[in-house]
């Protein structure tokens, strides 16, 4: 999505409802319900990233 190559986003829908699960490329994870909030987060890495243990 950002030119790069090895950069891997994935969303994936939670069943039965209405819940998006993302995972950046950097082990980031997020929830949304709204598409464009998930995307919008994921582009604007790193800000909003809060990865575990470092301390966010």
């Amino acid at each position: 999505m950002s030119g790069r190559t090895g950069e891997v986003y994935r969303v994936d829908w939670l069943p039965g409802t209405d819940v998006l699960h993302g995972t950046c490329h950097c082990g980031a994870e997020h929830t949304a319900e709204d598409p464009v909030a998930m995307w919008d987060w994921m582009l604007a890495h790193p800000q909003g990233h809060d990865l575990p243990g470092d301390g966010s």
